[in-house]
């Protein structure tokens, strides 16, 4: 997954907005909260560093992985956060499927006037 990709299916994503900060970070919210960041490309230009939050099974599955690290600054405060730091660490569907469920905690977090306001909740 390339950053024009990246961008590409954050933005599909329901009521999701986006801001290029951290540096060169494109960075994508929820009712103004991080779900996802994709930038800092060293070592392959097509295939971006991707932070995410994941559930606790996703955390114990990928934490170790070759290609995979808790996510500097987030996993350092006890989030569970991480960042793939090359592309044949996770393939592009697993990667889109990890971004929808850091989309979803993170949408669950929001409070729930929020929640309403944005149309997630029934």
């Amino acid at each position: 997954m390339n950053q024009d990709d990246f961008n590409a299916y954050c933005q599909s994503l329901a009521h999701t907005t986006h801001v290029v900060q951290w540096g060169d970070a494109d960075v994508w919210k929820i009712g103004g909260k991080f779900f996802a960041m994709a930038g800092g490309h060293d070592d392959n230009p097509a295939a971006p560093r991707v932070t995410f939050k994941v559930s606790d099974i996703a955390w114990e599955m990928y934490r170790e992985a070759a290609g995979v690290r808790p996510a500097p600054y987030m996993a350092s405060r006890g989030m569970k956060w991480l960042q793939r730091t090359h592309a044949d660490a996770i393939n592009d569907e697993d990667l889109r499927d990890l971004i929808k469920e850091s989309y979803g905690l993170v949408a669950r977090g929001l409070t729930k006037k929020l929640q309403r306001e944005l149309g997630l909740l029934a």
